[in-house]
Order: structure tokens, then sequence, then C-alpha cells
């Protein structure tokens, strides 16, 4: 690790973090007290102790570190979620206008009023997706309107995604819809929401000057506002593995930050007489700087822009300093600025994936011999050669973590990378000078080359997406899947010499684990509307249509690209939509759906051995019969369920088995095993 010193503290911080998520309880004071107390204790002992124990002084100071602003951010952030299912009158100022992922507009609201709800239990903030309501809104105004609201969702599984987690971080504390009229209640305040006005102005304008996709899509990397964007141009991105160029992340800004840089350092150098008197390299990282800042706070502030501001500020910085920019030191810092402000966004994925294309960039072209390279490669054919490696190393660091986020592998996102990211540079570098150039109505040539590039970009992507093959699904991995493989990057990265091949040991093991992941045989959604069952064919549903969000959870999962419907019509379940019963290993269960009379329970109950019921009821209606109830009660207690099935045995996997903050007061369920004979479970 000659030459690497300091570099590998981060992977300590994150692993910290990474422990503190994992917790399996809440810690309280008295755990944030010993780790403070044991950090300072630290410090002091590396300040004035032995050198010989530095090495361990340090690894311990960063785990306690890391706990430590973990557990301060998850306190500092704490804010009402709602406790029950409303419906009523909504009244809150507009922060937010996007699409959600059935492409319905939505708007989040801060300064919320809920009828008959007192502040200290009303949600911070809300975000509603309005459907049938077109746009005609701005940040800023005041609204009113009907609305039906809950808290956010947790896992659609164990081991998913955790929505009501991320909810919780950004003091989200409901999420619905309305199908109503949104009435406006008042104008903006003077002063109030200004960037984010302006956002939806400069977007609005964009839009209305480049007309259509290519419009929305210069607006999502110019802005950040992606509202206009739609779902079919989405997922053609995604398919062809071009999404990440809507995510304002290290490669948006370093093209317009680079130009920046660039136009002004060699603009000062054709003024001679400027030029002799000022430093124009550091005039330009100044000006960079700013417009850096700008470019963040207009685009909405989101990880991946985090990151890369922070990545710029810290290149920048080295300009000023006259020190080398890229280096591993300096992503090392950008990373742990970003998890002491952001614990959370370790698990979020633009944070693993921009932070892992740009190690893997710097560290591949760190190990190259560019002078070798140069004196082989002719000089027309080495920004070719550049483009390729960059394209081919960020796709090896990336496909890991695209893969278990999005469930997918893009086969030709290579190809459409090659043919998109040289013309990307030309759209951002276009922006930059329509902007500059607009105040003056000399914007018109920046937008026809803007609008150009957009369309080439979008072009290929609709190309690749509807390549034959163009997308593998993958199954969801293991839970210890991704650690394994993080850690192998880490060890191949920061060591040196023969001992980094014994990074090859976790890298097989994580991508066998991996091969090897079993999905869960019966999968029940949290409300109880939905049960999957896993068969020969696939995931089938209990449900045509309903639970959408979860349905299209599972299915990911299970690397299925069948649709809800798809699913529904699959071999597994049958009888009519009010009790679709099915078998798995003898066992047989029945999903029961709309108003259940009593008798038609107990009658369910004596012909299956699971019966699953999207409403409360008492047990002992039911209890001679002795069947396993999942109703409602139950489900508000475990969450969704995952069960594995035996012949003899089943096995409970509820999603809530900790008890942590974004969990609130919710009550919590442990594993369990239910063996034959059977009596019923009663939830207390």
């Amino acid at each position: 690790m000659a030459g690497r010193n300091g570099i590998w503290l981060w992977p300590l911080r994150v692993l910290a973090i990474a422990i503190w998520f994992a917790l399996p309880f809440e810690p309280g004071l008295t755990f944030y007290i010993v780790c403070l107390v044991g950090f300072l204790g630290l410090v002091a002992a590396y300040l004035w102790g032995p050198e010989l124990a530095h090495p361990v002084m340090v690894i311990l100071a960063c785990l306690l570190a890391g706990a430590l602003a973990a557990g301060a951010r998850a306190h500092l952030v704490a804010a009402p979620m709602l406790e029950f299912r409303y419906y009523g009158a909504v009244q809150g100022r507009i922060i937010e206008i996007d699409r959600s992922q059935s492409d319905a507009l939505r708007i989040t609201l801060d300064q919320v009023v809920l009828q008959a709800v007192p502040p200290d239990k009303t949600p911070l903030m809300v975000r509603i997706s309005l459907h049938g309501q077109k746009a005609g809104f701005d940040p800023g105004q005041v609204v009113l309107l009907t609305a039906s609201l809950a808290a956010p969702e947790g896992p659609a599984e164990p081991g998913g995604f955790d929505f009501r987690r991320m909810a919780y971080f950004k003091r989200l504390g409901a999420v619905g819809y309305t199908r109503s009229p949104v009435l406006l209640w008042a104008e903006p305040a003077a002063g109030t929401q200004v960037i984010n006005r302006l956002r939806t102005r400069l977007s609005a304008a964009l839009m209305a000057t480049v007309p259509g996709d290519a419009g929305a899509f210069s607006s999502g990397v110019m802005t950040g506002d992606r509202s206009g964007i739609s779902l079919a141009t989405v997922q053609a991105l995604r398919d062809s593995n071009l999404a990440h160029l809507l995510a304002i992340s290290g490669m948006n800004m370093a093209f317009l930050t680079g130009f920046v840089f660039v136009l002004l350092r060699y603009g000062l150098a054709l003024i001679p007489p400027l030029a002799l008197r000022v430093n124009s390299k550091k005039i330009a990282a100044v000006v960079a700087f700013g417009v850096a800042l700008f470019y963040l706070l207009l685009s909405g502030a989101n990880v991946a822009t985090e990151r890369a501001f922070l990545m710029v500020c810290v290149m920048l910085g080295a300009v000023l300093f006259d020190r080398r920019a890229l280096t591993l030191r300096s992503v090392a810092l950008a990373a742990v600025v970003l998890l002491l402000m952001e614990p959370e966004s370790l698990a979020e994925p633009g944070f693993q994936l921009s932070f892992a294309a740009t190690v893997v960039l710097i560290a591949g072209f760190g190990a190259l011999d560019r002078q070798i390279l140069r004196e082989r490669l002719p000089r027309w054919l080495m920004p070719v050669f550049t483009l390729l490696l960059t394209s081919v190393l960020a796709g090896i660091a990336t496909a890991p973590y695209a893969a278990a986020t999005f469930n997918r592998f893009t086969d030709y996102g290579l190809l459409a990378n090659l043919l998109t990211v040289p013309v990307m540079s030309a759209l951002m570098a276009a922006g930059a000078v329509a902007a500059l150039l607009a105040p003056i109505g000399l914007a018109g040539p920046a937008l026809w080359l803007m609008e150009l590039s957009a369309r080439w970009i979008l072009w290929v992507a609709h190309w690749v997406a509807g390549l034959e093959g163009a997308v593998t699904p993958i199954v969801a991995p293991a839970p210890w899947v991704m650690p394994l493989l993080t850690l192998a990057g880490v060890w191949l990265i920061l060591w040196r010499g023969r001992v980094r091949w014994a990074a090859l040991a976790p890298l097989v093991l994580g991508l066998g684990l991996w091969i090897g992941t079993e999905r869960p045989q019966l999968l029940i959604s949290s409300d109880g509307t939905l049960v999957g069952l896993l068969s020969g064919d696939g995931r089938a549903l209990s449900a045509r249509r309903g639970a959408g969000f979860t349905a299209d959870a599972w299915l990911q999962d299970d690397g299925d690209l069948a649709t809800q419907q798809l699913a529904f019509g699959r071999a597994g379940f049958s009888g009519p939509k009010a009790a679709r019963a099915f078998e798995v290993e003898g066992w047989r269960g029945i999903a029961l759906a709309g108003k259940v009379a009593p008798e038609a329970l107990r009658a369910a109950c004596a012909a299956a051995d699971l019966v699953v019921l999207p409403a409360a009821i008492e047990p002992v209606d039911v209890a001679a019969d002795g069947c396993l109830l999942v109703d409602r009660k139950m489900l508000d207690r475990t969450g969704a369920l995952a069960i594995s099935v035996q012949a003899d045995q089943l096995t409970l996997h509820p999603t809530r088995t900790a008890p942590r903050l974004w969990m609130a007061d919710r009550p919590i369920w442990q594993n369990r095993r239910l063996s034959k004979p059977r009596a019923l479970v009663a939830v207390q």
C-alpha cells in the first residue's frame, strides 16, 4: 500500500455506516456516549501514545466516527410520519415538481396542514401524485387539494429497497395521490423558493424553444427538471444504459465546469496585457467554482450532483494550490465529506454508481503509462482510445451496482455510450454558451446545437433499446453479494503487488452467491392485497391490478421482465377474484379479497392451510379451524412477508425485524417457523 497512506480510511467510514444501518436494534444514548468517549480517547492515545499502535487506533477511531455521524444524522432529521391513512383536505407550499414512475405529475409540499391533524403529528413534507392534472404550477405557490395519504411503505419484501428509510432521511412523512383539481391558494411570497422558481422558468423557456423530448432532455441535464420527459424516453435511456446522462453527476459537472475553465483560461490568454499580469489558470478555477455552485443549486442538489460538486471543489482547489487534481485521495476526501453530511447516501444507487465509476477511472488511467501510449498510438487515435477506455472502465465499475439496483444488464450499453458521450459534451457546452448569450438575444445557434445533440442522443437511446437482446434481466443478489464485490474492488485498487490478487477470493465468492441466489417461494404484500407464487414459468400473481409498485418490485427482483397482467395469467392461482386458491409443496392457500363475511372466512380456513386476508379480523372467529391466518393485523406488525415452504414447515420472514427510528412505533416481528400439525397463530 505504499503511496496510498490515508486513502484506505474512507472504506472504514463506509464500513462503520453500513454496520450502523444493519444493526438489529436502535442504539440509545449510552451507545453514543461510549462511542464519543472511545473516539476522544483514541484521539488522545494517537497524539500521546506509542506510534506502533497508531494504525489500530486510526481504524477504531474511523469506525466510531462513522457510527457517530450516522446516528447524529438520523436523530437530526427526525420528523413526524403519518400514523394512519388519511383522506381529506391538504394545504401546502410546492417545493418540487417531478413525475412518478407511472408518468403522473407529482408535487412535493412543505408547510403542510391536514384537516383535524395536530401540528405535532403533521408531516413536514408530503408527496402527492396528480392523476389527470396538467402542469401549470410553480414552486413557492400554496395549493389546496383533497388527497389520500399514507405513511411511506417499507420494503416490498425482506431485503428489498426500503423506501420508508429513504423518505425518513428526506423528512418526507406521507405520500399519496389525488384525482380532484388542485386549487391555487396563494402566490409565492417574495424571496421564497427563488432557485426552484428559477429552475422552473428556465426549464419552461428551454422546452418552449426546443420542442418535444429533445427540449425536455436538455432541460433535464441543464436544470435538473425532468418532469417533461416522456415515460417511453426514460425507459429507452435505461434500457440503453444512458440514464446516467440524465443524472447530473460527475460527467455533466465536469463537462460544464471544464468548458468554462478552458474557455476563460484561453480567453484571458488571448489578451496579452492581462495574461502577463494575472494567473489565468487560478482565475478560471475560481469562476468555474462559481459556475459549479450555481449548477448544484439549480439542479436540486441530489446525491450524485453533491458528489460531483465536492469532486470539482477538490480538483479546483488543487489547481489553486498547484497540486495534482485527479487522485484517489481527492475521491476519498469527497466521499468522507459527503458521508459525514449525509450518511444515508451510502445506501443510495447514485452514491454507489458515482464513486465506483470515479474510483475505477482514476485507478485505471493512473495505471497506464501515458508516454508509451503516445509513442505507440497515432495522435489522432488517442482521443478515441481514451473514450473507449473510459466507457469500458466505467461500465465494469458500475455494472454490478446497476444490475443489483435495476435488475437488468444492458447488453449494448458500451455501444450507446461510445455514440453519445462525445455528443453530450457538445450539448453541455452549447447550454453554457446559450445561457451566456441569452440576455442579449444571441442564443439561437447554441440552442440549435443543443437540440441537434439531444435528438442524436435520444435517437441512439431508442435505437439501442430496440435491438434484440438489449436487456438481460438479472435476479436480485443475496444480502452479502454486494459487500463482497465491493471489498474485492477496493482491495484490488488500494493494494499493490501480489497481495492485491487476494481480491479474487471475495470476487468469486460474491459472484457465486449471486448466481446461486434463491428467490422466496411465496410473497405477501404489506396490505394483503397481493400474493406472489414462484412457479416454473416465473412468479404468478393473485391480482391483475392493484399494488402495482409491489408487483413490479417482485418481478424485477426475480429478474423477470413480465408485467403484472402477464404474471396474473400464469399458472398457480385458480378460482374467482374474491378467493384465489393456490398450492405449494402440499400446503393449500387462499387469497381473499374485498369484504369477507365470517362464514366465508371459516369456509376458506377449513379448505386451506394458509389464508391471506387484506383486512383485520379477530382470530377467535376462525380459531377452531386451525389454519394460519395472515390478516391486516399481522401484516401491520410484520410488513410484507416472504414465506419459505417445505413439505412439513412454513418459515415466515418479515420485513420489519429491527425497531429503527424510521419505523417509528411500528411493532416488530422476528422470523417464525410453523410445522404440521398447525394451530392458528394469533398476533397480540
